[in-house]
């Protein structure tokens, strides 16, 4: 251990003459001999200088591989450094009465409420964390060490009880007598995280607050995973059983090393790291794979503990498999697993498959899309207790992103609050509309785009019907139509090689014609930079009759609910505006619209016209702004695009070395994370802006950033109303909303 964490030598060296020394033989003598072949200087005997030595290993360690790779994945400040305990050694590989173990007053793969561990005879704690032989589960040292074991038990239920968590602790048993090394709070699954909080609610040891700020918001993400489809299992060959470490199901291709994962992952693949057992060097890799599989190890080794705090399924100490990490070979009794082929692992059963075996939706899920009943999901009742606990405490709303009545109702399910956006252009992209909407883009005169619109209009009042119907009462925004015309027309490239081919395949001259306007069109409208061209309210501007179908669609379907005796709360959004002007032309449009249908049908709508902020002078230029506007919603995607000048469709090709720890330009992704110091300030100072001119403006934001746990923070203090995610990011956000509250 000395030649590897001090000295930088391999430690598969070491490994490699462990296997070729035979028994009897002074396999010590041979360690310093690699040592000092290694790094030019005998192994060092006076002690001092042996613990500066470690010391100094330690503090060097910040700055090796795994420690950045673990920072950057858990997005830990890379600046704040380490420290390094001495303390006095004790020994557990004395005799056959001294021993070694790491437990869990609780399980950490499941929450369940059982007395969890492992420990090994005559050995010292590297030897089980570390995966090299497979230990004991804690039950048995009731056989072996019975005195001992409820010394264990005792200590350790007073220890959860004065931290009022699960505990991750480890002991060493020397010659007899029981030594305590540390105690923690323990990593754990998403799974165990709710159960846990929610059982030691009932158990009075915390209160519904703490329970709140015990689950990290992304665990609630491993809750929504899917799982083997059991009919499609029984088809596969089960070719090992291991420990079932971590829970989830994981299928994907084998490599070997964690390299490889990390290039196999990003060109597509799915993939599975196979090791002998994995160590913190392989962490990179095991954060880029779909599961983890390793021949030796137990519960508490590093694939298992790592594999529970990822929330990736992992089966552990599977000791019917060879690994030959060097030929890149899995061999299971007469079976070759080569790398690339696939396999599967149940991370709740344990199992290793051949092949990829079909997945099925998680318990969760299953609930939420109606396949089985609450009262038969456990899991489900746990997600749905702490959320209900959540709901009490936060004071932001949460919305959806919904553009169809499904996804709306699964964001009702999911405890959404109302659609904070409605993108309308994903209606017209359907395969029955989208020749609709060609057509009106194609026409060159006013009557003729009319005729299409007239088209298009009862479509979208069916689509606007089924969302109000499905939200049953609460808010729906609407945004009008925003990207640009070019996106709904085939590629200009495409069709310059359609029409060679047509030629050459003496195509009738008509289609070629046809083909040949549908070009002349899409380079009139081609633009050089089209994310700042004619999209958004600019759109509408130029062609104010589209503005006129869309708000005509959603009144009429506003109407059709209210006439059943339902609520409908429409809310019509503006956007990329960028000057209060262009607001007060779009919301012109909105109101006589209103007036006419009103008139039409004897029924008026309650109904709020605002704007996306997505533009940085209309952030500074609220006050104007929401002198017209009745609400704003921040579309953060444009809004950072604009603000940094990054484009966040190619930023790809650049942030990853901002974020690299050596440039240290950027701690994390704009586009994953608000920005506060720049695009936080232009929501601040909007925000600010816009509630002092109209008290009861409503303010949330819609972008991708309504479903990141940090952003959602963010927004609490900033004084925003709601926040909008993704259906199935409702759930994270409710939470996070909740913890903001209480912080």
């Amino acid at each position: 251990m000395f030649g590897e964490v001090v000295l930088g030598i391999e430690k598969s060296i070491f490994d490699k003459a462990r296997e070729e020394i035979k028994t009897g033989l002074p396999l010590i003598s041979r360690f310093k001999q690699i040592i000092e072949e290694r790094s030019g200087k005998p192994f060092p005997q006076e002690p001092l200088k042996q613990l500066e030595m470690a010391r100094d290993a330690v503090f060097k360690s910040w700055n090796n591989k795994r420690a950045v790779d673990y920072r950057t994945i858990y997005k830990i400040p890379h600046s704040i450094g380490t420290a390094v305990n001495i303390q006095m050694m004790v020994f557990g590989n004395m005799s056959q009465n001294s021993a070694t173990g790491v437990g869990f007053t609780r399980n950490p793969a499941t929450g369940d409420k059982v007395f969890y561990g492992e420990y090994l005879i005559n050995a010292q704690g590297e030897d089980v964390v570390a995966g090299i032989r497979t230990p004991q589960p804690i039950a048995e040292l009731k056989k072996d060490m019975p005195v001992i074991f409820e010394q264990i038990r005792k200590i350790t239920t007073r220890l959860e009880r004065h931290y009022r968590d699960m505990q991750d602790f480890e002991f060493t048993i020397e010659k007899g007598e029981l030594y305590m090394l540390q105690t923690r709070n323990g990593k754990r699954t998403g799974l165990a995280a709710v159960r846990i909080a929610v059982d030691m609610v009932k158990e009075k040891l915390i209160s519904k607050e703490e329970a709140v700020q015990r689950v990290e918001p992304l665990q609630l993400n491993q809750l929504l995973h899917p799982m083997f489809d059991p009919k499609e299992k029984q088809r596969f060959k089960v070719i090992a059983n291991g420990l079932n470490a971590s829970p989830g199901a994981a299928s994907g291709r084998v490599y070997f090393d964690p390299d490889t994962v990390v290039e196999m992952t990003a060109k597509g693949e799915r993939t599975i790291l196979v090791r002998r057992e994995t160590s913190p060097d392989d962490i990179h890799g095991m954060h880029q794979a779909k599961g983890v599989l390793t021949a030796t190890g137990g519960m508490t080794s590093h694939a298992a503990v790592v594999g529970r705090q990822m929330g990736k399924p992992s089966v552990v100490g599977c000791s019917a498999l060879s690994v030959d990490e060097d030929n890149k070979l899995l061999k299971v009794a007469n079976l070759t697993v080569k790398e690339g082929d696939f396999i599967s692992i149940d991370g709740l059963s344990g199992e290793v498959m051949l092949g990829d075996v079909p997945t099925v939706e998680s318990e969760v899920m299953q609930v939420i899309k109606g396949g089985l009943q609450e009262k038969e999901a456990p899991t489900y009742q746990y997600f749905t207790t702490l959320l209900s606990w959540a709901d009490k405490i936060r004071r932001l709303k949460v919305r959806a992103n919904a553009d169809i009545p499904r996804d709306a109702e699964y964001a009702m399910k999911f405890g959404a609050e109302g659609i904070g956006l409605c993108r309308t252009e994903h209606m017209f992209f359907a395969e029955d509309r989208l020749p609709i909407m060609q057509e009106m883009i194609l026409a060159t005169t006013k009557q003729d785009r009319q005729k299409a619109l007239d088209k298009l209009l009862p479509l979208q009042r069916s689509d606007f019907k089924g969302l109000f119907e499905t939200m049953k009462g609460f808010p729906v925004t609407i945004r009008t139509l925003d990207p640009p015309l070019h996106e709904f027309l085939p590629k200009r490239e495409e069709l310059m090689v359609e029409i060679t081919r047509m030629r050459v395949q003496n195509r009738p001259e008509e289609e070629i014609t046809q083909k040949e306007k549908l070009l002349a069109r899409v380079n009139e409208l081609h633009e050089f930079n089209p994310m700042m061209g004619l999209r958004g309210c600019r759109l509408g501007i130029v062609y104010p009759e589209i503005t006129r179908m869309q708000v005509r669609a959603i009144f009429e379907a506003a109407t059709e609910v209210a006439l059943t005796s339902k609520t409908v709360v429409p809310e019509i959004m503006i956007p990329l505006v960028s000057d209060v002007q262009e607001f007060k032309h779009q919301a012109e449009i909105v109101h006589q619209v209103a007036h006419q249908v009103a008139q039409e049908t004897g029924i008026r709508i309650k109904y709020l016209v605002g704007t996306m902020i997505e533009v940085p002078r209309a952030a500074i230029t609220a006050d104007e702004i929401s002198k017209e506007a009745e609400f704003f919603s921040y579309g953060t995607n444009d809004l950072t695009q604009m603000t940094y000048g990054f484009s966040r469709d190619d930023a790809g090709k650049f942030i990853q070395y901002y974020l690299d720890k050596d440039n240290k330009i950027l701690l994390q992704d704009p586009f994953v994370t608000i920005d506060p110091a720049g695009v936080g300030q232009l929501i601040k100072i909007s925000t600010e802006k816009g509630k002092k001119t109209r008290a009861d403006l409503k303010v949330g934001i819609c972008g991708e950033h309504g479903g990141d746990p940090a952003s959602v923070i963010f927004c609490h203090f900033a004084g925003l109303d709601y926040v909008s995610a993704s259906p199935f990011r409702v759930p994270l956000s409710r939470l996070a909303a909740a913890q903001a509250e209480l912080k």
